[in-house]
C-alpha cells in the first residue's frame, strides 16, 4: 500500500454522494477540503467521528473548509446514515475501494485475531491548490476534529 505524503498533489476523486450526485474533488479548487475515510456508516467509531465533524462544521466552514467523508457504503446507506445523525456534508460511496486504494487507505486490518482487507481510518487536508496539506493514517475518531483544527491553526 502506497501512503500519500504532505506536499503531494491530491489524487482526483470521482464518486457518487449520498444523493447519487457526481462529485469531483477538483471542483473544489480554491477551497481547503477535509477528506476523511471511514470503514462503515452507522457503526460506533464512524458515527462518533462523523458526528464530531458535523458538530465542528460551523467552525470549519468559517475557516473555508469543506468536509467530505468516504466509505465503501452504497449511496442509499449513506443517505440513511446522514438522515439518522443530521450529517449535512457530502458522504461519498467508494464500493470498489478504488479511491481508497489510490489514497493509501485500503489495507490489511486485524480484529479478534483475524486479518481482513478494509478501510484504514484516515484524514487528509487538501489545500486550495489541490495539494495535500496534512495526512493522518490510522487516526482516532475522537482525535479527528482536534487534529484538523490544530493543523488549520498552524497553516
Amino acid at each position: 500500500m502506497t501512503r500519500l505524503q504532505p506536499g503531494q498533489p491530491a489524487p482526483e476523486i470521482r464518486l457518487l454522494d449520498q444523493d447519487q450526485n457526481a462529485f469531483q474533488l477538483s471542483s473544489l479548487r480554491g477551497r481547503t477540503v477535509l477528506i476523511y475515510f471511514y470503514p462503515k456508516a452507522d457503526t460506533p467509531g464512524c458515527t462518533t467521528q462523523s458526528r464530531a465533524l458535523q458538530d465542528a462544521l460551523p467552525e470549519l466552514e468559517a475557516r473555508g473548509v469543506t468536509v467530505v467523508g468516504i466509505s465503501p457504503d452504497e449511496p442509499e446507506k449513506l443517505r440513511a446514515f446522514a438522515d439518522k445523525y443530521g450529517l449535512t456534508f457530502r458522504l461519498l460511496s467508494d464500493p470498489d475501494h478504488e479511491v481508497a486504494e489510490q489514497w493509501g487507505t485500503w489495507g490489511e486490518k486485524k480484529m479478534y485475531g483475524r486479518s481482513y482487507m478494509g478501510i484504514i481510518r484516515s484524514m487528509f487536508l487538501v489545500d486550495p491548490e489541490g495539494n495535500l496539506q496534512g495526512v493522518w493514517y490510522k487516526i482516532s475518531p475522537k482525535k479527528t476534529v482536534p487534529t484538523a483544527l490544530k493543523a488549520l491553526d498552524q497553516s
